[in-house]
């Protein structure tokens, strides 16, 4: 059996289609569409016309890729970017209306839940009490707990792209002042998610993400094309001193860097500065990198839970729920 999962992130569409055949979720064809959604949304958030026009482009690719592979409609989310658009219900309206595909976004906390269920998987139960950190382009999600589904989820809006566009896209490389500014939302921002996670003191702690891959690249570990199941770490120390280098370069120079791809080197920075941040204020010195996040979350729910899961989820949320930043939320325990 075949399933697909299709994210739409702030920066790129990326779809999944993976054989569930055995209940793991192993990855059969991966594609990927790079939109920049959070570098062409207006300065009240709206997502405009003709970033809707190509969004519908790149899900209409990705359904007919999965269909060719045989795994039929994809489950289909949107992150930060579209959840917090004042015209996201035009836009999922759209997509939905000339895709035939049921496009939704989740509330932060439920993405940081499904992040949590896949770094669960993939390490096991060896982990123990285990806190996931995930920086996206529009919110930072983090979770903690001891069991399946986290006792804790809380989804903040501190994504490297949100964050570059309000403190750092005045000079390049940012002015001393403007790096002060960030630092000060940062830890504001974080201030009760890092209480509660001193206070659970997790025996593990691990990232996912595109960011905190390229950031623990950038500190020494190995390069992707080595394959998931090379152990990679990111220590506090480490991210520490890759701080000034970052932040005296241009988003130009940055690019050259071990790790550090052109797309997202302009907000490499601000990435580095919410990761290295949340680490210290929580009291984490290392994290353990790990290759499954929400996407492959939302195929271990469907394979666990069954399809209705995702239709109750998703039903109607998105003609309804606000817009806007998510709160922090104490997730419920597991029944």
């Amino acid at each position: 059996m075949r399933m697909s999962v299709l994210d739409v992130g702030s920066n790129t569409v990326r779809l999944v289609v993976a054989d569930t055949r055995n209940g793991v979720p192993l990855p059969a064809h991966t594609a990927k569409w790079r939109l920049r959604l959070s570098e062409q949304v207006e300065r009240d958030g709206v997502i405009p016309e003709e970033s809707v026009h190509r969004l519908v482009k790149a899900v209409a690719s990705a359904a007919a890729t999965a269909q060719r592979r045989g795994a039929g409609g994809p489950l289909a989310f949107a992150t930060a970017v579209i959840r917090a658009a004042p015209n996201r219900a035009d836009v999922l309206r759209t997509v939905r209306d000339e895709t035939g595909v049921r496009l939704c976004t989740l509330p932060g906390e439920v993405e940081a839940e499904l992040t949590f269920l896949g770094a669960r998987r993939w390490l096991g139960w060896q982990a123990g009490s285990l806190a996931v950190f995930d920086i996206g382009g529009g919110s930072l999600e983090v979770a903690c707990g001891r069991g399946r589904l986290p006792d804790f989820a809380a989804s903040l809006p501190l994504g490297a792209g949100r964050l570059t566009r309000e403190f750092l896209a005045g000079q390049d490389p940012p002015s001393e002042e403007d790096l002060r500014a960030l630092r000060r939302r940062v830890r504001h921002q974080l201030r009760d998610v890092a209480a509660r996670l001193r206070w659970e003191g997790p025996h593990m702690a691990v990232a996912t993400s595109r960011t905190f891959q390229q950031l623990a690249r950038l500190c020494g570990a190995a390069p992707g094309r080595q394959g998931v199941f090379v152990a990679r770490q990111l220590t506090r120390g480490e991210l520490r001193a890759c701080l000034p280098r970052l932040a005296a370069l241009p988003a130009a120079e940055r690019a050259t860097l071990p790790g550090v791809s052109a797309p997202r080197a302009l907000q490499s920075l601000a990435g580095a500065v919410v990761g290295h941040t949340a680490m210290k204020l929580t009291g984490i010195k290392r994290l353990t990198i790990c290759p499954w996040a929400i996407r492959e979350g939302v195929l271990l729910r469907c394979i666990e839970d069954g399809g209705s899961w995702w239709a109750e989820i998703t039903q109607e949320r998105d003609e309804e729920a606000p817009a806007g930043p998510t709160p922090l939320r104490i997730a419920a325990p597991e029944a």
